[in-house]
């Protein structure tokens, strides 16, 4: 055994590998990203990321049925995505032991709803454990295969935007090799047509009341400390550790690393020793309403509130009364709103949607920036692969205005998009999609995609062919264009054209992401002051390499990486290239 630190994410991953675990199957997703990067480190698993998260978690399902340790790893919105495999799994349970790692976001750092996770537990019946720091993390995933073998269910491991990204440290130990479970032909447990679900709900039933007289007799996920009797906390999960931190020794505490199901007799047990129990939990109030359900007297959010993420400065101020000391700026900050880099190939495309006045659908991913101002181009954005669906029914509510675009990119189109561009090609639509292709899947820190031409573990494949796609899902190969970003005024001729069409149509907008180690970065843009007549439409992009001096515009040379959007938006001739 080594002690080391590891963030939680990697320790997920260590946990995997330690327990014997043969695949893992993901889709990116902020906070749950670095799992599945961390367990492809290790040869002994084989590691993939799947078009999307359904198709994870089926992929993990099936090799759990074939007998082995499997995982994947989605962020709480992904969940939505898994959500119809997600309840089968409670039915059919599995042969070897399957985790599902769901990472929820309160405060959304990087997501666009705040979610409970635990309501999908609740829902499908599913066991949920919550680790509170890195050690737990290994710990419960070591702890929970064991169980899933035993119960004959997949858990499913809640994590959170601080327990993920933060560090602690862990004990690690040798891999476990498990041996494949046999795989016997069961069409009565895996085979969900009616009859045979209306069976398999009745064990789900038992195999629930079974998990929670566990929860109350011996489950190593839950801990009870007992301190001062004035108050008792029950809490889980990153808000145990703010607790200990505000309340230390004056208080009695249950951790619940079993957030679902819950025990029942051990919290009757624990509010009969203390004063006064007081409920800490992130969103909404789902131990709140267990332990008012079993009669017991709380507060929680009565006095915490339902919206954000906690921390230990809130929960002082909030059950104590303590404000956190801090000294007040005299002066007022300009805001400083999140921006596309330099050089993003997005940033050409939504100045010439804006300039074209374009009623924009937008999607997921770095893109969705071409809404903030100045560019301000995009008009909704609702979930992985929406733009698509709802630029359809936009279009023929509106009967095809001819103002309209959708946006998507090259990994979220293979997520999601692909089945509406099928949606409208089949009900005779004849909307304008735009894919932006940048060649990786870039909001979640460059992961490959199928359209790259390599696997998660770097192995080349043959990249699925966007153009292909797109004219199998009907769309003829005349309306299927392709455009380069940083050519505005093309791109905009080639917009017009296809908008003005009365068929469906897709542009291509295919530029790789500035960030990309492949991208030249070789020269860069000046701007010649006698020459420049201070026109600023090299500033109406928002290139972050670009700036008023006085005057006229500057380009900071060490931010500019040389993809000439600049150059050809000037008139003048005044912008010139330069070989570093």
């Amino acid at each position: 055994m080594a002690k080391t630190i590891m963030l939680g994410n990697q320790a997920v991953a260590q946990g995997l590998y330690e327990s014997g675990c043969v695949l893992v199957s993901s889709y990116p997703g902020t906070p749950s990203t670095e799992i599945t990067e961390f367990a492809a480190k290790y040869d002994e698993i084989y590691a993939e990321w799947a078009p999307n998260e359904k198709v994870a978690l089926e992929v993990a399902l099936g090799g759990a049925i074939a007998g082995g340790r499997t995982f994947c790893a989605m962020k709480h919105v992904g969940l939505n995505v898994a959500a119809d495999p997600l309840f089968i799994t409670s039915y059919t349970g599995i042969n070897g032991g399957m985790i599902i790692a769901v990472a929820d976001d309160p405060g959304m750092h990087s997501s666009q709803n705040e979610q409970d996770s635990r309501h999908y537990a609740a829902a499908a019946k599913l066991p949920m454990i919550e680790p509170s720091d890195s050690g737990e993390c290994l710990n419960f995933v070591k702890i929970a295969y064991e169980m899933s073998e035993k119960y004959d269910t997949p858990f499913i491991l809640r994590l959170s935007t601080r327990v993920s990204h933060s560090q602690s440290i862990v004990e690690t130990s040798p891999r476990q090799e498990i041996a494949l479970k046999d795989y016997e032909k069961n069409p009565q447990k895996y085979v969900m047509m009616p009859a045979n679900a209306k069976l398999r709900h009745v064990v789900v039933e038992e195999r629930l009341d079974k998990l929670v007289e566990w929860t109350d007799n011996g489950c190593p996920f839950n801990k009870v400390e007992y301190n001062s009797k004035k108050i008792g906390i029950v809490t889980s999960g990153i808000s145990y550790d703010y607790a200990k931190e505000v309340f230390g020794e004056d208080a009695s505490y249950f951790k619940l690393g079993m957030v679902y199901p819950l025990p029942e007799k051990a919290l009757v047990e624990f509010a009969s020793q203390v004063e006064r129990v007081i409920v800490i939990e992130e969103l909404d109030d789902i131990f709140e309403t267990h332990l008012k359900k079993l009669g017991i007297k709380t507060d929680g959010k009565n006095l915490l509130p339902k919206i954000s993420e906690f921390s230990h400065e809130l929960i002082r101020e909030k059950l104590l009364g303590i404000k956190a000391e801090f000294s007040e700026l005299d002066q007022t900050l300009p805001n400083r709103p999140p921006v596309m880099c330099p050089g993003c190939p997005h940033r050409g495309l939504f100045y010439t949607l804006k300039k074209m006045k374009l009623t924009v659908s937008g999607d997921i991913g770095c893109y969705t920036l071409g809404a903030v101002p100045p560019l301000g181009a995009i008009d909704t954005t609702l979930c992985m692969g929406a733009s698509v669906s709802a630029l359809h029914g936009f279009d023929k509510v509106r009967n095809n205005p001819k103002n309209t675009v959708a946006v998507i990119g090259d990994s979220t189109f293979m997520h999601s998009g692909i089945t509406g561009l099928c949606n409208i090609t089949y009900n005779q639509g004849i909307s304008t999609v735009l894919i932006l292709d940048n060649s990786i899947t870039g909001m979640t820190g460059h992961q490959q995609n199928p359209t790259t031409g390599l696997t998660l573990k770097n192995q080349p494949v043959t990249p699925i062919s966007i153009e292909k796609i797109c004219e199998g899902a009907g769309v003829s190969p005349e309306h299927i264009r392709v455009c380069d970003p940083a050519d505005p005024k093309q791109l905009e001729k080639v917009i017009k054209e296809e908008i003005d069409s009365d068929v469906p149509s897709v542009i291509i907008v295919r530029r790789p992401c500035a960030l990309l180690k492949k991208v030249p970065k070789d020269t860069y843009y000046i701007i010649n002051p006698d020459t420049c007549r201070s026109c600023r439409a090299c500033m109406s992009i928002a290139c972050p390499a670009i700036s008023m001096t006085g005057s006229k515009p500057t380009i900071d040379t060490s931010l500019c990486i040389g993809c000439g959007l600049c150059k050809n938006m000037c008139r003048f001739d005044s912008i010139t290239q330069v070989v570093r």
